[in-house]
């Protein structure tokens, strides 16, 4: 069992072929995939509205990190995301438009296909079950990650964590260091349909 990091200020960075803004990739799995990734982590700023890319067969999840946050528009519909509300799930041939509600705002984005994922909002002491597939933790302020057999990995704000060969049982931990914050950050979970 190997954990991984990386900061979100330390990816590397992608601008929009629109303009509207720009991606950092934190993780592409499985390594040295190329495009035929299974599962996709970015933080993307947008800087104007403009509507999403379309990406056909992919399942998305959506999270406003900081800004005031984005209108969604599917259609005849419609949904409103700030910080702190419940990550959003769509298709990727749904290519939203987005609309500011107050300026720039960040985003946590993520993608997958051949299998399941999830994205949840961190609650200060609950316990995350990290199945088999990949488990990630994405923390929006500084805390402790630690698991159920004493592991332990202080992190800073803004920093993407995974392992990709977590035993079943295992439960994982967020100990913010600022627990007044009203989002403290995301579990994120993907599990391939079939494993090796």
């Amino acid at each position: 069992m190997t954990l991984h990091t990386i900061q979100t200020d330390a990816a590397r960075t992608y601008p929009w072929r629109n303009g509207g803004g720009v991606t950092r990739e934190l993780l592409t799995w499985p390594p040295l995939s190329g495009d035929d990734w299974a599962v996709r982590v970015s933080v993307a700023t947008i800087d104007k509205d403009g509507p999403f890319s379309a990406f056909p067969g992919i399942q998305r999840w959506f999270a406003v990190l900081d800004g005031a946050g984005v209108q969604l528009t599917f259609g005849p519909a419609s949904q409103t995301l700030a910080p702190g509300d419940t990550p959003l799930a769509f298709q990727g041939n749904d290519a939203p438009g987005c609309t500011l509600i107050d300026g720039s705002t960040r985003d946590l984005n993520l993608m997958s296909r051949g299998g399941k994922s999830t994205m949840q909002l961190i609650a200060n002491n609950d316990a995350f079950s990290a199945g088999s597939g990949l488990s990630a933790l994405y923390c929006v302020v500084p805390g402790i990650w630690s698991d159920n057999t004493g592991r332990s990995k202080v992190l800073k704000a803004h920093t993407l964590l995974w392992d990709d060969s977590t035993p079943p049982g295992r439960h994982w931990f967020f100990a913010s260091a600022d627990e007044s914050a009203a989002l403290q950050g995301f579990w994120l979970h993907f599990k391939p349909t079939r494993q090796a």
